[in-house]
């Protein structure tokens, strides 16, 4: 078959840009060996986010006496109903995908896709037959998976990574996270609050490391508070998992030596790009630091293959894969599009309470010779906040002194993720300081937190 478009992976970005390909009149097709939808709704994204929902529902029922409620028994988690649950969730995104796929024309070819010497696209079809499939575009969005330590392999019983986190059989009574990136804070909020003894370990000063360190700070609180052990400047040394118990040895900042016992060990170090076995070598398409190299419309060193998401370099999230895909797509349409703004990317970790940044930390601004204005204002000094029940968190907004440019936004506390986009549009559009203290925020919401920090960098915050 020839097509104008075939795109290898169907995640967040391959289906974008299969779709984008298909609204824009070219014949297109997605090739796909696991489930459509890709990481990102079957085993990442959106499963995670039902068992977070579960989780914050148990601990409102945990507390609905500080609600004036009164349930007649304890509340209990029930640990298989919840994780079939979020395969439900997974299940229905994954239809829904398939569903856009079909209303836009979209080929779906069921295999596993390599490149060949002559920029075609062998699939060995998921029923055991071949294919080779022409395109004048093939675009590689083959996504990510969890990365191991040389010393801590994992097993998928004792230690195990994102995808066994998400079905493991029965809850844990005890766990170490490795990691606290998005991922590994996620999963130790969620366990943790299902009852399971959570010793989450960081390699860095700061858990979410990305962040700004007060942030991070106040999530870490929030952690301690919660019964989660949190141990930064740390390493996992070893885990012995011959016993029923994993081992596992500890080095803190310090070179202290410590062993916790555990049921199981989270590996949530990060992810390694997909490019392995494609056929990349067969083209010459240059890669670096496990990366394909791009230019800023995706294009490989090999004229008509492209690459996008979590195989470029770039931050491996969603949002970003999609937006790469109408990126590279609207320009093999001949269209203009604008390429993409790597420095005001949204960054979400659905914790509790959850944080959302965008652009500079106040490390970073001052790093690159910023002279700032900061303005912070706390959770408990808001009516919604103190109404919902959950005061725990702030708002800071940093801006440039000298043109009142907003450098970065930076945000822990309930719904901070559904809050985080207005800052960037006003970053997009250079909203300047002033500007955002006059626009009229509605009361009484979490959002008018965003006026009320930017009013305090100006010296002008009346409820604080």
């Amino acid at each position: 078959m020839k097509y104008d478009v075939i795109v290898i992976g169907s995640g967040p970005g391959g289906y974008v840009a299969a779709i984008r390909a298909s609204q824009l009149g070219m014949k297109a097709a997605v090739v796909e060996a696991g489930e459509l939808g890709g990481i990102c709704l079957n085993w990442g994204c959106i499963p995670t986010k039902a068992l977070l929902k579960s989780a914050q529902v148990y601990n409102y029922m945990k507390h609905a006496d500080s609600y004036g409620m009164v349930l007649d028994a304890p509340a209990r988690p029930d640990f298989e109903a919840i994780v079939r649950r979020s395969r439900g969730v997974a299940e229905a995104m994954s239809k829904g995908v398939q569903f856009l796929l079909k209303k836009n024309n979209v080929d779906v070819i069921e295999g596993y896709a390599q490149l060949t010497a002559d920029r075609k696209v062998q699939v060995f079809l998921s029923d055991g037959g071949e294919a080779v499939h022409e395109a004048d575009h093939i675009i590689l969005a083959t996504g990510a998976h969890s990365k191991e330590l040389p010393h801590i392999k994992q097993d998928g019983e004792k230690i195990i990574g994102y995808r066994m986190a998400l079905t493991l059989p029965k809850l844990p009574e005890s766990m170490v996270v490795m990691g606290s990136g998005a991922i590994g804070s996620e999963f130790a909020h969620f366990y943790s609050t299902l009852g399971t003894k959570v010793t989450l370990v960081e390699f860095m000063p700061n858990i979410v490391p990305v962040e700004d360190e007060e942030i991070s700070k106040q999530l870490e609180r929030c952690f301690r508070k919660n019964g989660v052990k949190v141990m930064t400047s740390s390493s996992v040394e070893s885990v012995d998992t011959t016993g029923e118990k994993c081992k596992v040895t500890i080095k803190d900042g310090k070179g202290k030596i410590s062993e916790v016992e555990c049921d199981v060990v989270l590996s949530a170090v990060g992810i390694v790009a997909n490019i392995e076995g494609i056929g990349l070598e067969r083209l010459g398409i240059q890669t670096e630091r496990g990366k394909v190299v791009v230019d800023e419309y995706y294009r490989t060193n090999c004229p008509g293959v492209y690459a996008i998401g979590d195989i470029v370099p770039g931050p491996a999230l969603a949002h970003v894969a999609s937006h790469e895909a109408l990126v590279c797509v609207e320009k093999i349409a001949g269209l203009n599009p604008t390429p993409v703004d790597y420095g005001n990317i949204p960054g979400c970790t659905y914790t509790s309470p959850e944080v959302a940044s965008v652009g500079l930390t106040e490390k970073k601004a001052l790093e690159a010779g910023h002279e700032l204005r900061i303005g912070k204002f706390p959770f408990t000094a808001s009516g919604k906040a103190t109404a919902s029940g959950n005061r725990d968190g702030m708002i800071k907004l940093i801006f440039d002194k000298n043109t009142d440019e907003i450098l970065g936004c930076h945000m822990v506390g309930e719904n901070v993720t559904e809050m985080v986009s207005g800052i960037v549009v006003a970053r997009q559009q250079h909203v300047k300081g002033p500007e955002l203290i006059h626009a009229v925020h509605p009361h009484p919401t979490l959002s008018e937190a965003l006026m009320e920090a930017a009013a305090a960098a100006y010296g002008e915050c009346v409820h604080l």
